[in-house]
């Protein structure tokens, strides 16, 4: 999805925010239960750019105008490289429904939780504070 690789590239993320549907459901690579809705899923998204150095896209897979698409990032946590995809599924209304993270590898995905999980706390505030659109 060029519009949220865009967004994201930008560090424009009111713009991603946009791209995410009301009931969208964010998987993470570290959490067993996934997260549900837009709060949630817009305010751990703003919490990336807090823990991940040097994120970049590397690839895009998919069609523009189909349901399905796939961003391969690379970045670091920390002292560990780790690649990854974000797993996008589009609803009719053109809006992000699923979004899935995948991270490799393991140390990587460690790192990744133990950053994340030390900021959780600050993330579920921002969407618990956020406004109902």
């Amino acid at each position: 999805m060029r519009a949220f690789r865009a967004a994201v590239e930008a560090r424009d993320m009111a713009a991603g925010d946009a791209l995410l549907a009301q009931d969208v459901v964010f998987t993470s690579p570290v959490v067993h239960e996934p997260y549900r809705g837009r709060a949630i899923t817009a305010a751990i998204l703003r919490g990336v750019p807090r823990v991940f150095e040097d994120f970049r896209y590397v690839r895009e897979i998919g069609d523009e105008d189909g349901a399905d698409h796939a961003l391969v990032f690379a970045a670091r946590v920390g002292d560990r490289e780790l690649t990854g995809c974000d797993v996008l599924h589009v609803n009719e209304a053109g809006l992000i429904d699923g979004f899935t993270v995948m991270v490799r590898p393991l140390s990587g995905a460690r790192a990744l939780a133990e950053a994340m999980g030390a900021r959780f706390a600050r993330i579920t505030r921002e969407a618990a504070a956020a406004p109902e659109a």
